[in-house]
């Protein structure tokens, strides 16, 4: 076991003491593990949108102070074996002295009653969770665990109430229940996904929301069948997975659309095919969409979370057999309304969350998509910064510049 089992530990991590403000990179205290939790060394974070939605306090219920974040990558366990020393230093391009005498003292703990994460272990945090007892996570249906479901709101452990994060005996409040924007952090086991030890944390951590999301609702939900033609909203990180995901499909026609027209070269290298900006045009875009494919799309992914957006996308697929997949969050007021003869004249709509993953059991063989060369990941990675510079991060994104920024917690 680590010398720092059952330990506090200090480090830094990059606080948001209030909405909207820098954050600041603090030395924080890190608590151990409690039952059924594993305290991650976190090496590569990268920055989603929701990270910058819930830091400009547009979420549901503003909780500062914080530390955000919640891809990434890192480890999970007290030692590594040497297939996994191996496989990192041969990954990361560093020295085996290097790595023998700083990399293997920060491996981590597990608390009481973990049982399947074993020393040597990688992994990603996961910002939903899999209990494997509960009604959904027994479904082969669904992945929306009763336990560990989404809470956006909650900014403590669900075992006992508390923050795992402090300063001078001060709480400082989880993220999704992540926090990866710091260098140690604490999570309920069944949001950790074990994965292959030889994939590149640096490039797999993007696994953790956003490319799950998108490729999921396309592949696991929309479903569209080989030569079909597949309408994308939004083409942000998580809309050009969503095209990745028609492509790996075989779908032969995939049209964006997005207001954005700098996004339209860039969606390219993702199996667009076709744009359409509904600002260019003086009709509904799904009446521009039904006229460009003699009567609609086969299957549409909304992924901006505009209330017109999803309506637009649920009524520009064809009848009879047209299914649109919502993945954008929209507005806790906003109203979806058609007509219900949409819906009698078989038109599918449908609802998707982290692209019907279960993380535990699916996410594994999402990182050997990416190992086994089926899925490319280097293309959604714009930008990588140094953990010192995290607030470059957020100004990139706020830019529209960035899909996915790195963030380096070694810099």
């Amino acid at each position: 076991m680590s010398s720092t089992a059952g330990q506090v530990i200090k480090c830094r991590a990059a606080v948001s003491w209030e909405a909207g403000k820098p954050l600041v990179i603090e030395e924080v205290e890190v608590a151990p593990p409690k039952a059924m939790e594993v305290r991650l060394k976190i090496l590569y974070t990268s920055l989603c949108h929701t990270d910058v939605y819930f830091w400009e306090a547009k979420g549901q219920t503003p909780v500062f102070p914080r530390i955000f974040g919640h891809e990434a990558g890192g480890y999970g366990s007290s030692r590594l074996s040497w297939k996994a020393v191996l496989a990192f230093v041969y990954r990361n391009t560093i020295s085996l002295p290097l790595f023998l005498f700083g990399a293997l003292r920060i491996v981590e703990s597990v608390g009481e009653g973990v049982t399947d994460l074993a020393p040597g272990d990688h992994v990603l945090p996961i910002f939903t969770g899999e209990c494997r007892e509960c009604a959904h996570c027994k479904s082969e249906e669904s992945n929306m665990c009763d336990l560990l479901r989404i809470n956006t709101d909650r900014g403590v452990m669900i075992s006992d109430g508390q923050s795992r994060f402090s300063i001078n005996s001060k709480p400082i409040y989880h993220f999704l229940g992540t926090s990866t924007f710091s260098e140690y952090t604490v999570l309920h086991v069944g949001c950790v996904a074990k994965i292959n030890p030889a994939a590149p944390l640096d490039k797999v951590c993007v696994i953790s929301c956003g490319i799950s999301t998108g490729y999921g609702a396309t592949v696991n939900v929309a479903r569209p069948p080989k030569g079909s033609t597949v309408a994308v909203f939004g083409l942000g990180a998580v809309g050009l997975a969503a095209a990745e995901g028609a492509r790996a499909s075989g779908a032969s026609r995939i049209i964006g659309v997005d207001l954005n027209p700098k996004r339209f070269e860039e969606a390219k290298k993702f199996g667009v095919t076709e744009f359409v900006n509904p600002a260019d045009h003086k009709k509904p875009v799904q009446e521009v969409l039904v006229e460009m494919t003699n009567g609609g799309v086969d299957r549409s992914v909304e992924c901006t979370g505009n209330i017109n957006a999803m309506i637009s996308a649920f009524e520009c697929v064809h009848d009879g057999w047209g299914v649109a997949v919502l993945v954008g969050v929209p507005h806790k007021d906003a109203e979806f309304k058609t007509h219900p003869v949409n819906f009698l004249n078989e038109r599918t709509l449908k609802g998707t969350f982290f692209g019907n993953y279960k993380p535990r059991t699916d996410i594994p063989g999402v990182v050997e998509k990416y190992m086994n060369k089926e899925l490319e990941l280097e293309k959604f990675i714009t930008h990588s910064v140094p953990f010192s510079e995290i607030n470059k991060a957020f100004d990139l994104m706020l830019k529209g510049e960035s899909l996915r920024c790195i963030i380096r917690m070694d810099g």
